[in-house]
């Protein structure tokens, strides 16, 4: 199999892989990089588990080659993380509002609340709830989750 270099931002910082030219982003991020916070699900973009930003937007690193993101940004749920060790506020409102049940879809969700909050910081029910319905959740019935998002979204908007 061929390999490609691949140059690109990484929670800020820039990277340089050589990967065979069929690697998922998912398993760079995972098996050459070692970060192991994006979850592998259903390898078919079906589930979110494996949601990470790629300029901002939100997309299923199981389906997407690691060649496109070349050049870009890409933000996983390691990344939200300051570098003195504080947490996102979307990280600290999923623990206050106790969003995390397995755990297994918690960096799909945070990712695609991160990206809306980023966008949007007064959302509505409606909204949030579009923004997380890429990402499948066995445990809850969404409400602490979607509570999490309305809680960040305060904590965010109180920051500024």
């Amino acid at each position: 199999m061929k390999k490609m270099e691949v140059l690109f931002k990484l929670n800020g910082r820039d990277v340089r892989a050589e990967v065979p030219s069929d690697t998922l982003l998912v398993d760079l991020l995972r098996d050459t990089l070692g970060l192991k916070g994006t979850k592998t699900g259903c390898r078919e973009g079906e589930c979110g588990a494996c949601t990470v930003l790629l300029d901002g937007n939100p997309v299923n690193s199981c389906i997407l080659p690691a060649f496109k993101v070349a050049g870009r940004s890409v933000i996983t749920i390691e990344g939200l993380t300051k570098e003195d060790g504080r947490l996102d506020p979307i990280q600290e409102a999923f623990i206050h509002e106790g969003a995390v049940q397995c755990g297994f879809c918690t960096p799909g969700m945070i990712m695609n609340a991160k990206a809306l909050l980023d966008k949007d910081p007064h959302p509505d029910e409606a909204k949030i709830r579009e923004a997380i319905s890429g990402v499948q959740c066995r445990c809850t019935g969404y409400r602490k989750i979607v509570q999490a998002v309305k809680t960040a979204g305060e904590a965010t908007r109180s920051a500024r």
